[in-house]
């Protein structure tokens, strides 16, 4: 029987993994590559693993222990077709639960207690929980969904600054400094577009928000657009009595100042992150198995 079990969060630009025992004490962990197994299931598998390996190494246990052991993978994608399950056949832990990245950040940020959560890295995802029952939107991907997440403001930010480029919308120093980058040449943009993964996209979203911050009229679209679409999620799972919000991921922050002051009077300090939500699970697992073998 299994003493120890490994926590995932499958992230689109890192892969964080966590080893736990019983009671949900970190023993040690690790970190990988991408693990977004939509656009890129082979190497998200290779990461996943990878990330644990490492984490039982940072323990002091032997990385081969992670065929005798249940783990919790917390990813983008889970909740599209069959993709959690061709996840968890071909992963080789004892038992693998792969679940979306909202219910591990649902349960890192509540506990298990009720509120709602929206998640912005890479990608986005929003959850909620009330009287114990769960229910989420969003997290449909970079190509069709992932409304304010980092991936769709770099995407965004490109697109505004190509039409900048062709004088169908004003140039501002934001998109100057993005054509520079490229040289000038547009048809570099459209390349780097072509070729990239969600993870290219998202690492001009920090650009957007300092030129935001500044005054930028381009950036500051960009940024009251995702605003909006945040706004639209919230209110779709917000009911009267509802406790708490909380944000998570590394774009929480920069938007906490853009937020409508409906949303900001229920923000609260998430009690832990998407990682801990994921070691939580794992936890629970295991008292579960060990609860069954008694």
């Amino acid at each position: 029987m299994a003493e120890f079990a490994i926590g995932i969060d499958g992230g689109g630009t890192s892969c964080r993994a966590a080893v736990t025992d019983r009671m949900g004490k970190v023993l040690g962990s690790g970190k990988a590559g991408a693990a977004n197994i939509l656009s890129d299931l082979e190497n998200s598998l290779v990461n996943i693993v990878a990330s644990a390996r490492q984490a039982l190494s940072d323990a002091g246990l032997d990385p081969e222990l992670a065929h005798t052991l249940p783990a919790i993978v917390g990813t983008a994608g889970a909740n599209v077709r069959d993709y959690g399950k061709r996840v968890e056949k071909a992963l080789p832990f004892a038992n693998s639960h792969v679940v979306t990245d909202a219910m591990i950040a649902l349960q890192g940020a509540l506990g298990d207690t009720d509120g709602i959560i929206g998640a912005f890295g890479t990608g986005s995802v929003y959850n909620a929980r009330r009287n114990g029952m769960i229910w989420g939107i969003g997290g449909w991907g970079f190509v069709v969904g992932d409304q304010a997440s980092g991936a769709r403001l770099g995407r965004d930010l490109l697109e505004h600054s190509l039409l900048a480029h062709d004088k169908v919308h004003p140039r501002s120093p934001i998109t100057e400094k993005i054509m520079a980058e490229f040289e000038g040449d547009p048809e570099r943009v459209v390349e780097f577009a072509h070729v990239s993964k969600p993870k290219d996209f998202a690492r001009y979203a920090p650009m957007v928000f300092e030129y935001a911050d500044e005054g930028d009229v381009v950036a500051v679209g960009i940024v009251k657009t995702a605003v909006n679409a945040i706004a639209e999620s919230l209110d779709t799972l917000l009911w009267p009595e509802c406790p708490s919000i909380c944000l998570l991921g590394g774009l929480s922050k920069a938007y906490q100042p853009w937020l409508d002051p409906r949303h900001k009077t229920l923000l609260t300090e998430p009690k832990g992150d998407v990682l801990r939500g994921a070691v939580e699970l794992a936890a629970k697992l295991l008292q579960n198995e060990m609860g069954s073998t008694q």
